[in-house]
C-alpha cells in the first residue's frame, strides 16, 4: 500500500513538473516560431530577423515561416554592431526560384539599428522567397564595399502547433485521467491492483 501511495505522489509530481515545463514554453515567447533568424553579414557579425502578420497575430514572432499570405507582414531587423549603423543598407524580398521581386527598399543608413519593412499586403503566393540584404560599406562600386547577406523563408505555411501547445495538451488528458482515476471507483481499484501487481513483480 505505501507503494502505491508513493506512485500517487510520483504522478502528481510528474503533473506538477510537466505544467511549469508548459507554462514555461508558453511563457517564454510571443510566437509559433520563436527562434530569431540570423543573417550573417561577416564572420561572427550578424544582423538579427523577426516577422510579424501582427493583425492576424497580434504578439507572435515568425522567422522561416509565415502562416499566411495576403496579410499585413512586418520583417524586423536589428543591427548586431554598432558600426553597421553608419553604413547604408539595402532590402529586397524575392519570390523564388523565379527570383521576381515583391518588395524593395533602396540603400539608406539606419542610426537606430533597427529596421522594420512593411509590406501591407503580405506576399501574394504561398511559397519560398529570399531576403536580400546588401550592406554599402562605402561610397565606391567595387564587391569590397558591398556585403551580401541572404536567407529564405517560406509563406502560407499555417501556423504550427507549438511544444508548449502539445505539453498544455498532454498535461490536460493526464489532469483528466487522474480526476477520473479519483471519482471512479471501480477504475481506481483496478489502476491500483495493476499498481500493486506490478510492484510485487519486482
Amino acid at each position: 500500500m505505501n507503494k502505491i501511495k508513493t506512485l500517487r505522489k510520483v504522478l502528481l509530481g510528474l503533473l506538477g513538473l510537466l505544467l511549469s515545463s508548459a507554462l514555461w514554453a508558453h511563457g517564454g515567447a510571443a510566437g509559433t516560431d520563436t527562434d530569431q533568424c540570423k543573417f550573417e553579414l561577416e564572420p561572427d557579425h550578424w544582423i538579427h530577423y523577426t516577422a510579424y502578420q501582427s493583425v492576424d497575430y497580434p504578439g507572435d514572432e515568425f522567422c522561416g515561416s509565415l502562416p499566411n499570405i495576403n496579410s499585413n507582414t512586418q520583417l524586423v531587423f536589428d543591427y548586431q554592431d554598432i558600426r553597421y549603423r553608419n553604413m547604408a543598407v539595402e532590402f529586397e524580398v524575392t519570390k523564388e526560384p523565379e527570383g521576381t521581386r515583391v518588395f524593395f527598399q533602396e540603400a539608406k543608413k539606419h542610426k537606430s539599428g533597427t529596421v522594420v519593412l512593411t509590406l501591407p499586403n503580405g506576399v501574394a503566393e504561398a511559397g519560398k522567397y529570399l531576403i536580400h540584404i546588401t550592406l554599402h560599406k562605402g561610397t565606391g562600386t567595387g564587391p569590397d564595399d558591398r556585403l551580401d547577406a541572404h536567407m529564405s523563408f517560406k509563406a502560407g505555411t499555417g501556423v504550427p502547433t507549438s511544444m508548449g501547445t502539445l505539453l498544455m495538451y498532454l498535461l490536460v488528458a493526464l489532469a483528466g485521467l487522474y480526476v477520473f482515476y479519483l471519482s471512479n471507483e471501480g477504475f481506481k481499484n483496478k489502476v491500483d491492483k495493476a499498481l500493486g501487481n506490478a510492484t510485487s513483480l519486482k
